[in-house]
């Protein structure tokens, strides 16, 4: 038989550190504010799809024209006719066109937030040195911005009409202003309901229909039921109906405060006592969409 043979011991390879070119960053660094001003800015360039695909930009744009044209027609209309006012109240712009309003809101909301949450990258943004309350506070504010951008736009057209026209600079500056308000309170609590809605679920298609169900079903069930109370005498309640849909709950605080025509059933808009429980329910709704937001992103952010 062959001797036996003993394999020789394997020794392992020493460690050895190689030198593949990494370095370490030197230069400024910015921190969470310039983070926080990142996101907000990418938020609202996308929201009028603006560093996206073409295609991405026909919808926004669209809409941005469709609130326009109206204003310039009426201040063609004012100024050819020369008329001593403008035959459309600036507060009443928005209510008007809420349709066009809501579309916008439906369809960038979602755009804002759902692909974030689909394709899970919102655990990124929480990485240093951003926070939950940064990516909330970025993307609330760049919602509201292009809201107001949509819905200031027509009332700084019909008031450089008024103003071409030449109506009086006191009353026209006076009702600009209060639409101004009136808008910039609209933005606030659509932008954040709207994005309360789309942060549920990280289907896009579903954010559109939900948003849309939610501004559409509220201002019908209680535009109808204001109907019937007013057919049925209970003309009492109407002014409070107006507290359940986000469109009549910005028509009743404008009423109350910003001297604006009402469009509930009769003209039963509410007084100053009912327009300041008006103004306390659309404050705790901007706040409660705030908080609503944050908890999602708590968990979210996992």
């Amino acid at each position: 038989m062959p001797p036996e043979t003993t394999a020789a011991p394997v020794h392992p390879a020493p460690d050895v550190i190689h030198n593949i070119g990494y370095r370490s960053y030197g230069g400024a660094r910015l921190g969470r504010a310039y983070a926080r001003r990142s996101l907000y800015s990418q938020s609202l360039r996308g929201a009028y799809g603006l560093g996206r695909s073409a295609k991405s930009k026909i919808l926004p744009m669209l809409l941005f024209a469709v609130m326009c044209v109206p204003a310039a027609i009426v201040v063609a209309v004012a100024v050819f006719t020369k008329m001593n006012h403008l035959p459309l109240e600036y507060t009443r712009y928005a209510i008007y066109l809420q349709a066009v309003i809501g579309l916008f809101l439906a369809a960038q909301a979602p755009q804002s937030v759902s692909r974030d949450l689909r394709f899970k990258t919102v655990p990124l943004y929480f990485s240093r040195p951003i926070e939950r309350v940064d990516y909330v506070v970025a993307k609330f504010a760049a919602m509201t911005t292009a809201l107001f951008v949509l819905t200031a736009a027509p009332l700084v057209t019909l008031y450089a009409g008024a103003l071409l026209a030449k109506l009086d600079f006191v009353d026209q500056t006076k009702g600009f202003a209060q639409g101004l308000v009136s808008v910039a309170l609209l933005s606030l609590l659509f932008a954040g309901l709207g994005l309360v809605v789309a942060a549920l679920t990280p289907r896009r298609g579903f954010g559109v229909a939900a948003v849309i169900a939610v501004l559409t079903i509220s201002y019908g069930a209680v535009g109808t039921i204001q109907g019937i109370a007013l057919n049925t005498d209970n003309t009492q309640i109407i002014s409070w109906l107006g507290l359940f849909s986000p469109i009549t709950l910005i028509d009743g605080v404008q009423t109350a405060f910003l001297s604006a025509t009402t469009s509930f059933p009769g003209g039963h808009g509410p007084g100053t006592g009912a327009g300041v429980v008006y103004l306390l329910v659309l404050l705790a709704a901007v706040a409660g969409s705030y908080g609503l937001l944050t908890a999602r992103y708590r968990k979210a952010g996992l």
